[in-house]
């Protein structure tokens, strides 16, 4: 499945942004997603995740409470909705998916096959 990650931007401390990841070329529903930051010098970081049916979310502490993250099967689609946002949110989100992660796995990266090519998300204080 090829993977494209839109939507990022510049916003200021407390603002809210929705990132959306279109999906292509497989059978969508099959796959658990991911979304991922990156920032320079430092490893990928997990942040949110959601099983193949939409029915449980993984979310880091870090972002868990203002980050949520659905999915449209219909769409081929996956979103990130992120409220409340810091300065130490600005990074590079990836959106991820795999057909084969279990569950103790999920906050790898290296667990995910598919990637798209990242969107910068900068926030200001």
């Amino acid at each position: 499945v090829q993977l494209q990650a839109f939507g990022g931007g510049l916003v200021q401390a407390g603002d809210s942004l929705r990132l959306s990841c279109a999906a292509s070329g497989g059978t969508f529903s099959g796959y658990g997603l991911g979304w991922f930051r990156q920032v320079p010098g430092k490893e990928r970081e997990f942040v949110a995740h959601i099983r193949r049916s939409g029915g449980h979310t993984y979310y880091a502490d870090s972002v868990k409470g203002r980050f949520a993250i659905s999915r449209d099967n219909a769409k081929n689609m996956v979103f990130l909705q992120m409220n409340s946002l810091k300065p130490e949110d600005t990074a590079v989100y990836y959106c991820a998916a795999d057909r084969n992660l279990i569950l103790s796995t999920i906050g790898r990266a290296g667990s995910y096959k598919n990637w798209g090519q990242g969107t910068l998300v900068t926030v200001s204080s």
